[in-house]
């Protein structure tokens, strides 16, 4: 490759989301590794095995593995495909796709379900920016259609279209207003279907695969795909690359059951996922969001600044360096002595501060949530300069490729935060008693 090639054409990695960037380059055909998660489907495995044995991808570069989730029956599979099988423990697909992962020899990750058949393009379609890009997870177009009671061995591509089921429309209307994930944000996971999705199998080594806690239907995909995104993943929907559902889309289904499946999956996911549009509005999540370091002058700044940050930011923790002797500080457990958690966000301040306009601050730091900017340098009205804000994928990016240009830089000027003086007036603050408030 010459040395002026564009970076695009050199580099392992896009800034920021940006993989309309290799959206021209076509890759040496990558090894593939396609795993089916099962359990007691004989007849749509069947369709689906079927299906990957007509793909357009080179043979010798797919391997095709079929994990069961301890089926009373094993499944019966063709010649040159691969059956690992774990005991029948409850819903484990989580596990299973973990299992089939851990037998793949591909470059390539593919997960299919056993009831979700692909059209001859799609391996080689859904492959492609893994294939260019290690961290890219790319989710395929799941199309829905009743083959109850057909031959298992007619082209899906043909039959599909002669009964197809509705889309879930809001995916469809997802995937438009986003560019197809081109500018996806910290809420994107949602957009992630596990049963046509495809990464690289280094990142998903590095990730650390599906959260095996999950023992019901759904969810894992979704709390999987925010790991990767926070992990500097590269979000794209490939629209072309279709595999068709034998059945419904689970809104489609019994409104009872849908409704306490959703419930139950929401709850799981505000627990380990504490964004806005995730997390609980009121209750905490077991870890923090964001996490603010604050450099120490007074007990009376200390006060103010973690009292202040956390009336704004309530999912947050406030590192005090060093730690005042004071018990009201010491009695919240969002206020500590040490960082040590991996928040979405960390801040650092030059200054202890004030913050008298929370939706301010929250908006500040809320540029983070896309997929462009991965630092953001604040200042005060003023003009004083009040630390900086990096957001966890701008971090783990940097540690993987060793420099800083995987994402853009701004700065802001914050309306209402200050740098307040040693001794504030915190009778002000509390309660607006005496004279108007002198912070700064």
């Amino acid at each position: 490759m010459s040395a002026d090639a564009p970076w695009s054409d050199r580099m392992p990695w896009v800034p920021g989301n940006r993989w309309d960037l290799v959206a021209h380059l076509e890759p040496e055909p990558p090894r593939v590794s396609v795993i089916v998660t099962h359990y007691a489907q004989p007849a749509e495995l069947a369709r689906t095995l079927d299906a990957l044995l007509r793909q357009d991808h080179p043979r010798d570069r797919l391997e095709i593995i079929v994990a069961d989730d301890g089926s009373p029956e094993p499944p019966v599979v063709p010649a040159g495909v691969r059956l690992v099988r774990q005991e029948d423990r409850g819903f484990r697909a989580a596990a299973a796709r973990n299992l089939g992962a851990a037998a793949a020899t591909g470059d390539v990750l593919c997960f299919l379900d056993a009831d979700t058949s692909p059209e001859p393009g799609y391996v080689r379609r859904i492959s492609r920016l893994p294939a260019l890009l290690p961290e890219a997870i790319t989710v395929g177009r799941r199309r829905h259609a009743d083959f109850a009671g057909l031959p298992s061995d007619v082209p899906v591509e043909d039959l599909g279209p002669t009964r197809e089921l509705p889309e879930p429309r809001w995916l469809r209307d997802a995937y438009r207003q986003s560019g197809n994930l081109l500018r996806a944000d910290d809420r994107s996971y949602r957009y992630v279907i596990s049963a046509v999705a495809a990464c690289s199998r280094v990142f998903f080594e590095e990730v650390g695969g599906f959260d095996e806690s999950f023992s019901s239907y759904g969810g894992e995909d979704w709390e999987w795909a925010h790991r990767c995104w926070q992990a500097g993943g590269v979000l794209a929907h490939i629209p072309d690359a279709v595999a068709w559902h034998d059945g419904p889309d689970w809104a489609g289904r019994a409104a009872d059951e849908s409704a306490a499946e959703g419930n139950r999956q929401t709850m799981s996911l505000a627990a380990k996922i504490p964004v806005d549009g995730s997390a609980g509005r009121g209750l905490l999540p077991s870890v923090a969001d964001v996490e603010v370091s604050v450099p120490v002058t007074t007990t009376a700044a200390a006060f103010l600044s973690a009292d202040s940050l956390l009336a704004a930011l309530p999912r947050a923790a406030v590192v005090l360096d060093p730690m005042p002797d004071e018990p009201m500080l010491h009695a919240d457990p969002r206020v500590r002595a040490t960082a040590g958690t991996d928040p979405r966000v960390v801040v650092a301040l030059d200054h202890p501060v004030v913050v008298l306009r929370a939706e301010a601050l929250r908006d500040a730091l809320g540029v983070l949530a896309g997929g462009e900017i991965g630092r953001v340098h604040l200042r005060s009205p003023e003009g004083t300069a009040l630390g900086s804000a990096m957001s966890r994928r701008a971090r783990r990016r940097a540690a993987r490729w060793g420099t800083k240009a995987g994402f853009a830089e701004t700065t802001l000027i914050v309306d209402g935060i200050h740098a307040v003086r040693d001794e504030p007036h915190l009778e002000s603050w509390v309660g607006a008693w005496g004279e108007a408030p002198r912070f700064t």
